[in-house]
């Protein structure tokens, strides 16, 4: 398996953290640092008052989105990455997928829904969930994928080097994950009322402490924009 790098920055709404890192799957120590002092914990997660799955049911349900609205987005996301002839190539896979399996599958997906009403996995505004969702359903049938799902533009548009994700409750400190490609990186971050910082992932091809040195300066460049001062 190969070694994981993982790298923490936390900070202060004020004041520059520290740099921590480790070849170890897992970040075993934390640091935060704030004005005028340090704390330390081992320590990522504390108990919460209201339990995690405590306000589930209450949640309202998310829509299936339409199957036009979900292409027409997958089509805008493409076309600033494609040339002209890729664009219409993936153009025309993808309104072929429209009008014939996508139209079933989408049809399908939207029966399993109504007879599922305890669970909800499709996003309203995105497209990339949706077409998962249409694919998952046609492979676990055993049916050949849509060239939709074959053609080089879908691998390149679902190979997400930057990959961010976060969780902010007083429960939860900071937490991370593995990168979802190998040449990406995998970043999880917190905002919290007086602090703010990321736990940064990659697999040793990357070089995940040049990319937090990015993330550090960006962080300082909004600081002083707020606070009115010049850019440095």
């Amino acid at each position: 398996m190969a070694a994981l790098v993982w790298v923490q920055r936390t900070a202060s709404l004020r004041n520059p953290g520290s740099l921590l890192h480790s070849r170890s799957p897992a970040l075993r120590h934390r640091c935060r640092f704030h004005v005028g002092r340090k704390s330390c914990s081992s320590e990522l997660l504390h108990r919460s008052v209201v339990p995690s799955m405590h306000y589930q049911k209450s949640l309202p349900r998310l829509p299936i989105p339409k199957l036009e609205d979900s292409i027409s987005r997958y089509l805008a996301a493409q076309m600033p990455l494609l040339d002209d002839d890729q664009f219409r190539t993936t153009e025309k896979v993808a309104q072929d997928f429209l009008k014939g399996e996508g139209r079933q599958l989408h049809e399908e997906l939207v029966l399993m829904d109504k007879n599922n009403k305890h669970t909800s996995y499709i996003s309203g505004q995105g497209f990339d969930r949706h077409l998962f969702a249409l694919r998952y359903l046609a492979t676990s049938q055993g049916r050949p994928l849509h060239t939709l799902y074959t053609d080089p533009a879908y691998a390149a548009i679902n190979h997400n080097i930057l990959s961010t994700s976060t969780l902010t409750s007083p429960a939860v400190s900071l937490g991370g994950f593995a990168p979802v490609v190998p040449d990406g990186f995998g970043v999880g971050y917190g905002v919290h009322d007086d602090w703010i910082g990321c736990n940064v992932s990659s697999y040793p091809a990357r070089n995940v402490h040049e990319f937090l040195q990015c993330v550090h300066k960006s962080l300082e460049d909004i600081f002083s924009v707020l606070e009115g001062k010049p850019l440095s």
